[in-house]
């Protein structure tokens, strides 16, 4: 996370580029307790998990983090979600049966979604569940996918390596920034 602070300008939302974003921290943990001052002796288990999300769009930004007190970049996805643009993926995963949780009611899409490309599905990918349709043991999923990339070969990898199943993508699209990249929002 060297580059991050040179990065500063880019502390925006993927989505709409807006730089209203808040961070919603959920803390977990476990502490024994002196019994002379009743201040916190020991720490036995801590779990702290955090989203980052913007208050305009209201979309989670899933290539950002919160760790020692700063928002920081999840390195894995940085580069692509700030400086690639939105691709657009028609494309079917077929998956075990078994790895739907449930295929109607209003969790349909997104447990289909995360059958289909896991968390990928249901935090990074902006997926719309078209339909899907029963294979004996197997399940195949029609999916729109949105996704951050920086080129169509970028686009295509990272759909292959979040596909849970056998991937068929039928149609990929390139689209542009969105109008705030053309603002300057500071």
């Amino acid at each position: 996370m060297e580059g991050f602070a040179a990065q500063r300008p880019w502390l925006r939302c993927y989505r709409c580029w807006s730089t209203d974003l808040e961070v919603q921290v959920h803390y977990d943990g476990i502490h024994r307790i002196d019994p002379v001052t009743g201040e916190r002796a020991e720490v036995v288990d801590e779990v702290q998990e955090a989203v980052v999300q913007c208050l305009e769009c209201m979309h989670d930004q899933p290539h950002l983090t919160f760790a020692d007190g700063r928002v920081g970049a999840v390195e894995d996805r940085w580069e692509r979600m700030v400086t690639g643009t939105p691709w657009v993926a028609s494309c079917t995963v077929t998956v075990d049966a078994d790895d739907v949780e449930t295929c109607s009611g209003p969790e349909a899409g997104d447990a289909l979604s995360f059958a289909a490309f896991g968390d990928h599905g249901t935090r990074e990918f902006f997926t719309h569940v078209r339909f899907h349709k029963h294979e004996e043991e197997r399940i195949v999923v029609h999916l729109l996918v949105e996704l951050y990339a920086r080129d169509k070969v970028e686009a295509t990898g990272v759909l292959e390596d979040a596909a849970r199943g056998p991937l068929a993508i039928t149609s990929l699209a390139e689209e542009s920034r969105p109008p705030a990249a053309a603002e300057d929002r500071h």
